[in-house]
């Protein structure tokens, strides 16, 4: 765990007395202004806590930004941690005071991303969202960059081309890495199943691609079967991955390309003793890590979550305030691996 920083790593940081720094702390007279500024920016940098009222006064001079996040799955641990990530991205700036306004998308439906990426544009300066893609989203994209809030994708790359740019992994490259996993785990001829939540996730596509394509060049004794959709729900993923362990018997392995992770999990605890099933999937929550501890899960592949909302804050920032800049540069961030050995 990652050692907490203290006065005398503050005062390092701001190039100020341990003192000083203290008196600013517990707003004691006798201490300037630029003395505040110059603490409160390194403790932003440093992720150590103010109190309320010196980081009131000390970003109540900058320009103010109200940047808008619309998400999925509101109760699901991951978009919990990711909403919490956007709040530190945006407490952390020191040159700018941000307002974040995160939005859920009740559904994964198209006209249910629409209608809370239209009303986060109403009231923020750019908005960013984990929309699915489609004709719908890809239209209010455009509209929106013509009204001149600028949009951009996070996690799946629904704007494409007509938004601001995308945040995110190289999804075929994670897709190939779940697949270099599993054959270096089944070196002999055996059966695989992919699992992804739907069409209208370019970056499920891709991680499938990626997939079969890595096991197609490099493990050819490796047979994978027809994809199956799983809508990203907990629910179809544990009666599909029960019925695909019935149906097959000598399953070896198994790669949830998208959400609903946690119903395979179930299944493979339910059917299957620890170590028998190469499951693989994305994300590290509190069922993936159990599940690795226990050994039913292989691998789990992980957004960094904390460096993507650094970058997407900072792009979003620069975005308004430059707003004749080209799209960005996709930000394809290196994924995180998690093996039974990690945890």
């Amino acid at each position: 765990m990652a050692r907490k920083p203290t006065i005398t790593d503050l005062a390092r940081e701001c190039g100020l007395g341990p003192a000083t720094v203290d008196r600013v702390l517990h707003e004691r007279p006798n201490v300037s202004d630029r003395a505040r500024e110059l603490v409160a920016q390194a403790a932003a940098r440093l992720g150590y806590p103010l109190p309320a009222t010196l980081a009131l006064h000390s970003r109540a001079d900058l320009p103010k930004l109200t940047l808008g996040f619309v998400l999925h799955k509101q109760g699901q641990s991951f978009y919990q941690d990711f909403a919490r990530e956007i709040e530190k991205a945006c407490q952390a700036r020191s040159d700018v005071s941000i307002t974040p306004h995160i939005r859920f998308s009740p559904s994964q439906s198209p006209e249910d991303f629409v209608r809370e990426m239209t009303a986060a544009a109403e009231q923020c300066d750019a908005i960013a969202a984990t929309a699915v893609n489609h004709t719908s989203t890809a239209r209010v994209t455009e509209d929106l960059m013509k009204q001149g809030v600028p949009v951009f994708s996070a996690l799946n790359d629904f704007a494409r081309s007509a938004g601001a740019g995308y945040f995110g992994m190289d999804n075929m490259k994670v897709g190939r890495i779940a697949a270099s996993v599993m054959a270096m785990r089944h070196q002999r001829d055996c059966t695989v199943g992919v699992m992804i939540g739907g069409t209208r996730w370019h970056g499920q596509a891709m991680r499938e691609t990626g997939f079969r394509t890595y096991l197609r060049e490099y493990a050819p004794q490796i047979q994978v079967l027809d994809t199956l959709v799983n809508l990203e729900t907990r629910q179809l993923t544990y009666e599909a991955t029960l019925d695909l362990l019935n149906r097959v018997p000598d399953l070896a392995g198994m790669y949830v390309a998208g959400g609903g992770m946690e119903g395979a999990i179930a299944a493979v605890r339910e059917a299957r003793p620890p170590n028998k099933i190469a499951l693989i999937v994305n994300e590290l929550t509190p069922e993936s890590r159990s599940a690795l501890a226990d050994r039913y899960l292989t691998l789990a592949v992980a957004t960094p979550l904390e460096k993507l909302c650094q970058r997407l804050i900072e792009s979003m920032v620069q975005r308004i305030q430059e707003p004749e800049q080209k799209p960005s540069i996709p930000a394809m961030l290196e994924p995180l691996l998690y093996l039974p050995e990690s945890i």
